[in-house]
């Protein structure tokens, strides 16, 4: 989950640097950017990120009804909610790759809404699984549990070194994705592809392991 967040950062600083200031993982930053265009704000754009919204919520609402299908904690429903999210970020690597998306509104509208449904699954993944303190694509709450459970503040600083590492992967992804767009939207997607696949990969491999060994074999 905490490569998953530096994916994120990646992904998010593509639809943002990259596409018309649109938030595909964030939903936070996509509803006040609607909020501020609807008052007015001058040259804030709107189709975008209410496009991206509804396709986060599609995306979410879809891998939460096929992962309920599954047992609690990592099940073959999580390793193939993930898969899909590695796949159809690689297709967009493709896609950007061969098709200039943004010179063409339509086609840039259709990338971002993409980004934003393979972002959904993933969050919606990320929550099944229920990592505490790591949702891979909002760390507001984390930054809040960081400094409220501080030692500062009186707390235990209970999972202090996971919230950490959240959110400097978060940020760390964010300046590894704007570095990325100098040579185009391809290669930060190829790199989040790679990162999605390595998880899912991995926590499916570990998953078979686990089984097998309850199963005594």
């Amino acid at each position: 989950m905490l490569a998953s967040t530096f994916s994120t950062g990646v992904i998010d600083a593509l639809g943002y640097l990259g596409l018309d200031q649109v938030f595909t993982g964030n939903m936070t930053g996509n509803v006040l950017l609607l909020g501020m265009a609807f008052a007015g704000g001058a040259d804030l754009p709107t189709l975008r990120p209410a496009l991206a919204l509804v396709c986060f919520m599609l995306g979410a609402a879809l891998a939460g009804r096929v992962l309920r299908r599954g047992s609690d904690g990592w099940s073959r429903q999580v390793s193939a909610a993930l898969t899909v999210v590695a796949g159809w970020i690689a297709l967009l690597a493709v896609f950007t790759a061969v098709i200039d998306v943004q010179a063409e509104e339509i086609l840039g509208s259709v990338t971002t809404s993409s980004m934003a449904a393979a972002m959904g699954i993933q969050a919606a993944t990320a929550r099944h699984l229920k990592v505490a303190e790591i949702s891979t694509v909002v760390v507001t709450s984390t930054i809040t549990g960081l400094a409220s459970d501080s030692r500062l503040a009186g707390g235990d600083s209970h999972f202090w070194a996971r919230r950490v590492l959240a959110i400097s992967l978060i940020l760390m992804g964010a300046v590894a994705g704007a570095g990325l767009l100098n040579a185009g939207l391809w290669l930060g997607f190829t790199v989040s592809a790679l990162i999605s696949t390595a998880v899912a990969l991995l926590g499916a491999l570990r998953h078979h392991r686990e089984r097998r060994s309850v199963a005594g074999v």
